[in-house]
């Protein structure tokens, strides 16, 4: 599976932490910056990810910022993104699930690495349960 991934500065060192654990899980992950942790702004990293999930260029899309606000907020301006906040697991697996979202957002600053990893790994793994899931996120969409 084919993932993307960014993040700005608050959220720099986890995503230096989460590609290698992705990478060993057997994912092939696409960096799309930035690569340091010197102040940036989420935009910038977060519509790329969000065009390439969009294209599927790669399958599903990880945004990590301080809050996961910023990049969530960006991430859905994007007609077929469906970005989520997860602070939790059971979040992550819900918005798999229940939303059929296609690129989690995570807030570094509230959470530890170790839950992020988590929060990752669940995301990647969950699958969309359709049936009555379905027709509500089909009337998600604008146009």
């Amino acid at each position: 599976m084919k993932i993307a991934i960014g993040s700005d500065h608050a959220g720099f060192d986890y995503k230096t932490e989460i590609i290698p654990y992705l990478t060993a899980l057997g994912y092939e992950v696409q960096d799309f910056g930035p690569t340091t942790a010197d102040s940036v702004d989420y935009p910038d990293f977060a519509h790329p990810v969000s065009t390439s999930v969009e294209t599927q260029e790669n399958e599903l899309g990880i945004l990590i910022c301080g809050s996961a606000n910023g990049v969530a907020i960006t991430a859905n301006k994007h007609q077929g993104i469906r970005a989520a906040i997860a602070w939790q697991n059971e979040i992550a697996a819900l918005a798999r699930q229940h939303n059929n979202a296609n690129i989690i957002c995570i807030p570094a600053r509230f959470i530890d690495l170790d839950l992020a990893k988590k929060i990752a790994h669940t995301f990647l793994t969950t699958p969309f349960e359709g049936g009555r899931h379905a027709n509500r996120v089909d009337k998600i969409a604008c146009c």
